[in-house]
């Protein structure tokens, strides 16, 4: 009678015969293996789908910072004539409130050499007022200095590109420029040899394999730009409000100038990005997905097993709601101390990725996240609050659902029935 007169919701004894239920015995063996590859299922599926979130989160981050870190918010390029009031443009531009920079760049591709190698380089023709507007690069100088740089002829490189060419500060390498002079036998390459002066690290291997800095002067005389520019580039103090700034400077330069922002000229690869993650987010919930079924075949394996303790607790008393929430304590809490459990080792697991990584690299004597084809040195991951709570909230609200049917069946269990066949 004791069970009887203590039925409220969640009850001490209902707690009680849960957490028994969820202790292995001997014959209960079977069941106890099946409750702990649902715990083990939903504690990986929960770590899987953080650390693989955070990974696509760090590298959509990473990516996004060295972008915008090397390009302008903004460019304004003119429209159907040479850019040559790019100076008067500028001044407008900078008296737009937020506007950080407004930069005159002049771009063109080259061949690089050194006396044992040479290759492909995109050279950006920039003042030094514009180059230290890119935190990206003046803040990553590695060797050598960026003082003085508009003022003589010296060039800034990557230390990709350096070790490829095997040279370093104050050696001199040659551009060619497949766009030289005009001769009766056609178009000669332009080739002139230039000093370095500065060694960058940006981080992202792609630039610091390809990219070349000149100063702006000494681009437009290389190129046979005669004073003018390809466009400016403005650096704005938030790029996520990036279409306030664009009316803007839409307003400032007039009609005769074509404005364009960084989401548009990126939208194909950020598109491409946005889709994979949510993908990888569908595929790897299914993990959880499966490790909820396996709670529903386990707990119906518990309830035909505990026919008998069922039908004995019905006739001293217990009722359906409270046979039901039994069941529902004990599917529950594997579900819910796997995903405990899940959240911990994802955390872990990402704040440790990249000692991670490293030591699996030793171990199997391979490069992992070769930066040659990821672009980035390092290996990203960079948790988002709310997407974690998003994946620990679908995983209990999966392991508290997967409990209910069972639960139901074990609650309408005819405990005569039950006592008969026993």
């Amino acid at each position: 009678m004791t069970a009887a007169a203590d039925t409220r919701p969640f009850a001490p004894f209902e707690w009680m015969l849960a957490l028994r239920y969820l202790r292995a015995r001997r014959k209960e063996g079977f069941i106890s293996v099946i409750a702990g590859f649902s715990f083990t299922g939903i504690m990986l599926g929960v770590a899987t789908l953080i650390i693989v979130m955070a990974v696509m989160n760090g590298f959509r981050n990473e990516l996004f910072a060295k972008i915008l870190g090397l390009n302008g918010h903004i460019i304004v390029n003119k429209i159907g004539e040479p850019f040559e009031d790019y100076d008067e443009v500028a001044k407008l531009i900078q008296r737009v409130s937020g506007i950080k920079a407004a930069m005159p760049l002049v771009e063109g591709q080259v061949m690089v050499s050194s006396a044992v190698q040479a290759t492909g380089a995109l050279v950006r023709g920039m003042s030094e007022e514009g180059l230290r507007s890119l935190p990206l690069v003046s803040d990553n100088i590695r060797f050598g200095s960026l003082d003085g740089f508009g003022e003589g002829s010296g060039i800034a490189i990557g230390t990709r590109l350096a070790n490829m060419l095997r040279v370093n500060v104050g050696d001199t390498i040659t551009l060619v420029s497949p766009r030289g002079a005009q001769t009766p036998f056609g178009t000669a390459p332009r080739t002139k040899p230039y000093t370095i002066t500065a060694l960058f690290e940006m981080g992202m291997a792609e630039y610091d394999r390809t990219m070349v800095f000149m100063p702006l002067l000494e681009a437009q005389r290389y190129f046979a730009r005669n004073g003018e520019v390809d466009a400016i580039e403005v650096v704005v103090d938030d790029p996520n409000q990036i279409d306030n700034f664009v009316q803007e400077v839409k307003r400032a330069v007039g009609p005769t100038n074509h404005v364009s922002d960084w989401r548009v000229r990126n939208e194909t690869f950020f598109t491409v990005l946005e889709v994979e993650r949510n993908v990888m987010f569908i595929i790897l919930s299914l993990i959880v997905l499966v490790a909820a079924l396996n709670i529903i075949s386990g707990l119906m394996m518990l309830v035909k097993d505990k026919g008998r303790d069922v039908a004995i607790l019905r006739t001293m008393g217990a009722s359906r709601g409270s046979i039901m929430r039994v069941f529902l304590i004990t599917g529950a809490s594997i579900g819910i101390v796997g995903t405990i459990a899940g959240l911990i080792l994802g955390v872990v697991f990402c704040m440790n990725i990249e000692s991670i990584r490293e030591f699996v690299s030793w171990m199997t004597s391979t490069t992992l996240f070769d930066p040659n084809v990821y672009y980035l040195t390092r290996l990203p991951a960079d948790m988002e609050p709310r997407e974690t709570v998003l994946i620990v909230g679908m995983a209990l609200a999966l392991s508290v659902l997967a409990t209910i049917y069972p639960s139901w069946r074990a609650s309408t269990l005819d405990p005569v029935e039950a006592l008969r066949y026993e």
